[in-house]
């Protein structure tokens, strides 16, 4: 890349990202302490402890998009890191549960919010030749504060008695206030600044200072794309009859995204492990491990998405959820023991940071023309985290010590997941186009075609 403002730009946004991370899975090791604190229900700990964040998620990504197409990309970002902040602080500090829901639903508002707006501007912003490996780096963000979470509720048990769980929760206030802070840095987005703004001057001054060869090229590829949409019925909106396809595409994967029992695993990996016969403390520590794998293998799908292209990730993310959910299943029924546990369930993780977790942002940010981008990331968001919310929040139904339907072997559990990702092979197979190495204007020729 000519200029290194693109990439200083897109890591400040994809921090947002690692805040996510963060916040998904800090919450698996308060799961057990908040509940003996509070003594709350199945039912009530599922919904208010573990999943209001995700129902916040929902709000943030239905309507996220609303604000991003009106005040700009960078205005937003910048609101996604006060709410941040205020969630971390406002979690650590709860003296009840109703308070603790309250400020976990402000985080996941700003959660939600972010997974609309950091991928748009981030795809807005780079080259057809860098989008897929940019735009992930806000996946590889959120990849690495899952790590970062799993390494800091490990170290920080034991460190505060009864309180531990506030520790881990608080120290999210850190990269919060250093992710809004740095967020003043960037520029705005040309394309927002030309489709919305028409501030021709503006965008271009943003283009040269980030390295672009031939400005007003660039400039009339945007205005060209703009204007194209603009005069076709096809871009009324997010719902109208020829962009049915391109809604149908982020339905499926956000959907299938969450249907491979990601967030499942992730939420509740300590409790996961220990009914496979692992201590607290040592399911702490193998949850490490799930985040190092995660980490690991979103390199090498950052290193492939703009080489093999987005389709082929999917293929073999598919292959590799169908055996590792198989043989976790089976690992359950059979009573294998935690050492091959915990071997498939690192592949299932592998599997997924190489095939969904790399390319499900960079997929949805890309496939809808620019004057609908910002609906159709909020849609596409939307979708994944109510799928996200719903399993979060039945999921103590299943696995709960005590009434879960489950709570002897969850084996079923996993082999549903198994069965759910058989079908997104074969939609992946049959429906999903490449969408690598193709600017945003042709893309959305390509996508809007009759002959697509």
């Amino acid at each position: 890349m000519k200029n290194s403002l693109l990439v200083r730009w897109s890591i400040v946004v994809s921090l947002a990202g690692f805040i996510f991370g963060f916040d998904t899975v800090v919450i698996s090791g308060a799961n057990q302490p908040i509940k003996e604190l509070w003594h709350t229900s199945p039912i009530f700990h599922g919904f208010f402890i573990m999943s209001m964040a995700l129902w916040g998620t929902v709000l943030g990504a239905l309507f996220g998009g609303i604000p991003t197409q009106i005040w700009g990309r960078k205005k937003v970002l910048l609101w996604v890191g006060i709410l941040f902040t205020v969630s971390a602080f406002g979690t650590a500090l709860a003296n009840d549960p109703y308070l603790f829901s309250f400020f976990r639903f402000i985080g996941g508002v700003g959660i939600g919010i972010s997974s609309v707006v950091a991928p748009i501007y981030i795809s807005e912003i780079a080259t057809p030749t860098t989008r897929g490996r940019l735009v992930a780096l806000y996946q590889f963000n959120i990849v690495f504060g899952i790590l970062v979470a799993f390494v800091s509720n490990y170290a920080l048990a034991g460190f505060g008695g009864d309180n531990d769980w506030r520790w881990m929760l608080g120290v999210l206030a850190i990269p919060s206030i250093l992710y809004t802070l740095l967020v003043f840095s960037i520029a705005e987005s040309p394309r927002w600044l030309i489709t919305k703004q028409n501030n021709l001057a503006k965008a271009k001054e943003i283009l040269l200072s980030a390295g672009v060869e031939n400005v007003d090229e660039a400039v009339e590829e945007i205005l060209s794309g703009s204007s194209n949409d603009e005069s076709q019925q096809s871009s009324v909106g997010l719902l109208n009859k020829k962009h049915r396809r391109l809604v149908a595409l982020a339905f499926m994967i956000a959907f299938f995204n969450q249907l491979s029992g990601i967030n499942f695993i992730l939420y509740y990996a300590p409790e996961i492990l220990e009914q496979a016969g692992l201590a607290t403390r040592d399911s702490l520590f193998n949850s490490i491990a799930i985040g190092s794998t995660n980490l690991v293998f979103t390199f090498v799908g950052l290193y492939l998405i703009d080489r093999l292209g987005r389709k082929t990730l999917l293929l073999i993310g598919s292959i590799g959820y169908i055996i590792s959910l198989s043989l976790v299943a089976y690992a359950f029924y059979a009573h294998t023991g935690p050492v091959f546990l915990m071997s498939f369930l690192l592949l299932f993780i592998a599997a997924h940071a190489i095939g969904q977790g790399a390319v499900i942002w960079v997929f949805i940010s890309e496939i809808f023309p620019t004057r609908i981008r910002s609906a159709g990331q909020s849609f596409g968001a939307s979708i994944h985290w109510v799928f996200a919310a719903l399993i979060t929040l039945v999921t103590p139904v299943f696995l709960d010590k005590e009434n879960g339907i489950f709570k002897e072997n969850p084996w079923p559990i996993f082999a549903f997941f198994a069965g759910m990702m058989v079908l997104q092979l074969i939609w992946v197979l049959m429906r999903v186009p490449e969408t690598k190495g193709i600017s945003l204007e042709e893309l959305e020729k390509k996508l809007l075609s009759k002959e697509s």
